[in-house]
């Protein structure tokens, strides 16, 4: 009997609602919940493939203790002892908790209370450090509180969205159908895009400010100071719910056109265009994300944004305000339990001493952290440093997120006893582990999450737990038990953990704190399971569904006013002889974080199957590098090697490298270990987005690719990036130099039997080399050699381990790279959703399709997330423009 379970998708900050479908014969399928007030039934391509990701392949299944395994009894009594006896020596502050956004509420709050109230430390940090923190400061510094104004519905109802930082179409899809909906409705809406890459957001956009790196400070105080100057100054709102203003238009307005120009890179024209635009019109949302947080200077150009919404009064009415786009499924969540360092359960403040008596009193407990604890960076250099004696990371991945990642992952490797839970058997940071516990994946999980609109959603389980898998919050509260806390961590279960962790938010909560849910303190097991997404706050005994904050002011400072802060320009040139180049570091639309879900799926791999820099071609032709070239990207942290992708979308003097890849799926990829580790004064946000770089061709004497049924092993060139494929795996390699025999490589890697002879060809002038290994009709393995990058049919050979190969002439088709006569070759993956080929848009166009709408009908693509919809529309005007010509 099929079974239908209504859930959440574990990526971006968007919260979409997922419907999860097992079949009569088992079979997982997902769609999107078209009740869900998030999606209204959309998902991404990465929502979309979440069924291809659960499969046990590489999962942890038992604890283990040494890299043995271990009973549940023997790893929770060793971690509780060991945290235990450190604490005792060395005190609290001895220990820490890194943890993450994948975790639930109900997880991120047991931790919370164990560290803070417990073992009374606040050193739990989270990798929403990496992703939201300024946001944080940001906010707490304006309205008093880490308080999200607006809605989805306001980015609808705007007149102009403003997307600073914001890669809207890649990094939050969902958000960006729903604005593109809107603005097809509504033809009027402008959309002005910020961004030193011309990224496919910029495709919905009226106006492209192609800003330097950091320059959004300056961008937003001339726009304040030009507003002071206009009517769409709201006096009256300026005079009865803020302070500061003054302080703010004097530094505004300390700043000229000439400098404003060199600061940001605008020209004249496009500043005053975009400062009408927001002066003209009343019904304006400024989205913002990475780009703005991700910064030194991430909380002032959070509060530069602010400052221009307070000016006008144009904040928590409908179609406008500020609003910060999360990145995690449930970054919002651990801000609610004070999953932070330098936050209190409950939205309340470590640095309050009421605040603090008022948590630990409620809670019960020995102790309460009265001071901030580490904030990620410091947290590694603390543990690097010998102060940190113990850690435990939970589901997230710092040897490859965090900045200046050699030296984190030297740190760990240092540390005296790590714990860490996670999913799968092998990342870059769980073989450093002392103890490996076994968590729950995504569709084992139960128990919720917030979105970037305060909406709170139920994650349900739909399969069981595999192994010996166990909730992280259980982990947590077992670990507490055995501390000698016994009746505090009894939960019986997570909706016990949501009930108190409700019932803390209306503790004592006059509606002095925004964060109210109160409603659901008395919930019990049924209610939980059934619960329905809903915005907070939620007080008890309250009829009020408030959806927006501030409009008629009711600010979370003490004279319940907001604050205007007075920020400074930053300079924003942090190159230098020796780095003469600005790295730009972030996410691609099919995958996600470490890839450690992400990689599972063929599908998801399609579109890119490899780390790439984008380079100007300008850069591109300085350094010597070919487009499909290497490139050595250095810093005074560390190196990186990636593929060369050169484009006219990336900005002249900067380079663009996704974040995703790892020591599991490439040689020497790991961005962030180039990353410095310079972080924002005030949110201890590192700063991803501005690192001086040097950038060179990386010479090698021959490069490769090769598809494969089983997964290549021992992997030692100088260049590898390995891909999940149907049918098996996809890798793309360099040579410094030629083994004896590339036979035997095959066979030494690609795990070929001894007694299969290769079908192929070789030839010395050249050196292109085709080597094709076939096991009855079946395609174990193809090798393509070449002293360039090969040039090879890549995604139609990957089909080829999926097919029959009886006849001869196929074999020497796979052996060639290239589809005989009358067979197509899909090219390139333009849609992951439908795994449409740019080839296969081509022919469509030729035939006729001259609409991105006409393409969809033909082939599907662009008709579901929609986030491959800009690359359709530039296919489609580029063979149009060359048959004009």
């Amino acid at each position: 009997m099929s079974t239908e379970t209504k859930t959440t998708c574990p990526y971006c900050g968007v919260g979409c609602g997922v419907i999860a479908r097992i079949d009569d014969a088992g079979t997982v399928s997902v769609r999107g919940d078209p009740d869900h007030p998030a999606n209204f039934g959309r998902l991404c391509s990465k929502g979309s493939a979440l069924a291809e990701t659960i499969d046990l392949d590489g999962r942890i299944l038992h604890p283990q203790i040494d890299g043995r395994r271990a009973d549940w009894d023997q790893a929770l009594d060793l971690v509780a002892t060991r945290f235990s006896e450190t604490i005792a020596e060395h005190g609290p502050d001895s220990v820490a908790f890194y943890v993450s956004g994948q975790l639930l509420t109900e997880d991120y709050y047991v931790a919370n209370k164990l560290m803070k109230g417990f073992i009374g430390s606040a050193n739990i940090d989270t990798n929403s450090r990496l992703c939201m923190s300024s946001s944080v400061a940001g906010h707490r510094r304006a309205f008093g509180a880490d308080t999200v104004p607006g809605t989805y519905e306001d980015i609808e109802l705007a007149d102009l969205v403003i997307l600073t930082g914001s890669n809207l179409a890649w990094c939050h899809p969902v958000i960006y159908q729903r604005l593109a909906a809107a603005k097809a409705a509504r033809p009027g809406m402008k959309v002005v895009v910020i961004d030193p890459r011309r990224t496919m957001t910029a495709d919905i956009a009226d106006l492209h400010l192609a800003i330097r790196p950091d320059g959004d400070v300056a961008l937003f105080m001339g726009l304040l100071a030009h507003l002071a100057g206009t009517a769409a100054i709201d006096q009256n709102y300026i005079g009865t719910h803020t302070n500061g203003f003054a302080e703010a238009f004097a530094a505004a307005s300390a700043l000229g056109i000439a400098e404003l120009m060199e600061l940001t890179g605008l020209p004249s024209m496009q500043l005053r265009q975009f400062f009408r635009l927001f002066e003209e019109t009343e019904k304006v949302v400024t989205c913002y994300s990475q780009g703005v947080n991700q910064s030194a200077s991430g909380t002032d150009k959070v509060n530069a944004i602010i400052n221009c919404h307070l000016a006008t009064g144009r904040i928590g009415r409908p179609g406008m305000g500020p609003f910060s786009l999360t990145g995690q499924p449930n970054a919002m969540g651990g801000r609610e339990v004070g999953g932070l360092a330098n936050m209190l359960a409950a939205h309340m403040a470590i640095e309050n001493a009421e605040d603090c008596d008022r948590v630990q009193r409620f809670w019960q407990s020995p102790a309460i952290a009265r001071r901030p604890g580490f904030k990620a960076v410091d947290m590694f250099r603390a543990v690097a440093g010998g102060r940190v004696k113990a850690l435990w990371i939970m589901a997230t991945n710092p040897v490859v997120s965090m900045p200046d990642a050699d030296a984190v992952a030297a740190a760990i490797a240092a540390c005296p006893f790590v714990v860490v839970s996670d999913v799968l058997q092998d990342t870059d940071t769980t073989k450093l582990a002392h103890v490996l516990l076994p968590s729950l994946g995504w569709a084992e999980k139960d128990g919720t999450v917030t979105n970037s609109e305060r909406r709170i959603s139920r994650q349900r389980a739909y399969l069981p737990a595999p192994g010996e898998a166990r909730a992280d919050w259980w982990q947590l509260a077992e670990v507490g038990r055995r501390m000698g806390f016994e009746d505090a961590f009894s939960f019986p279960s997570a909706a016990t953990v949501f009930a108190e962790h409700a019932t803390l938010s209306a503790f004592e909560n006059d509606g002095g704190r925004d964060f109210d849910i109160g409603a659901y303190a008395r919930i019990d097991g049924a209610a939980y399971d059934g619960l329905a997404p809903f915005q907070w706050p939620q007080p008890a005994a309250s009829q009020v569904q408030t959806t927006r904050f501030f409009a008629d002011g009711g600010f979370y400072h003490a004279d319940r006013k907001a604050r205007f802060v007075a920020v400074n320009a930053p300079a924003t040139d942090r190159t230098s002889a020796d780095f003469p180049l600005t790295l730009n570091t972030g996410r691609i639309r099919d995958q996600w974080h470490t890839m450690t879900r992400t990689g599972k799926s063929a599908r998801l791999s399609a579109h890119i199957a490899e780390p790439f820099a984008e380079i100007h071609p300008r850069d591109a032709m300085e350094i010597g590098v070919a487009s499909a070239g290497l490139v050595e990207i250095e810093s005074p942290y560390g190196k990186a090697v990636v593929r060369a992708l050169v484009t006219e979308r990336q900005a002249r003097g900067s380079l663009f490298v996704p974040m995703h890849w790892n020591d599991q799926f490439a040689a020497k990829a790991r961005i962030d270990a180039v990353v410095a580790p310079i972080t924002d004064p005030f949110s201890g946000q590192p700063a991803s987005k501005n690192v001086a770089i040097a950038a060179r061709r990386l010479k090698v004497a021959s490069y490769g690719f090769a598809v494969s049924v089983t997964k290549p092993q021992g992997l030692d060139t100088t260049y590898w990036a390995l891909a999940k494929a149907d049918g098996g795996w996809r890798l793309e390699l360099a040579f410094d130099a030629a083994p004896e025999s590339w036979s035997e490589w095959c066979r030494t890697h690609l795990g070929i039997p001894d007694h299969i002879e290769p079908l192929g060809y070789a030839d010395a002038q050249t050196g292109n080399l085709r080597l094709a290994f076939f096991e009855g009709d079946r395609l174990l393995a193809a090798f393509f050699l070449a002293r360039q990058p090969v040039a090879v049919a890549r995604n139609w050979a990957v089909e080829q381990l999926t097919v029959q190969h009886a006849d001869m002439a196929k074999r020497f088709a796979v052996a060639a790279g290239r589809p005989g006569a009358g067979r197509m070759d899909p090219g390139a993956t333009v849609c992951s959703c439908f795994s449409v080929g740019v080839n296969q848009i081509v022919a469509a166009v030729r035939g006729g399709c001259h609409s991105v709408e006409a393409v969809g009908k033909e082939l599907n693509a662009g008709t579901n997330c929609g986030s491959c919809r800009a690359e359709i529309r530039g296919i489609i005007d580029g063979c149009l423009a060359a048959a004009a010509e």
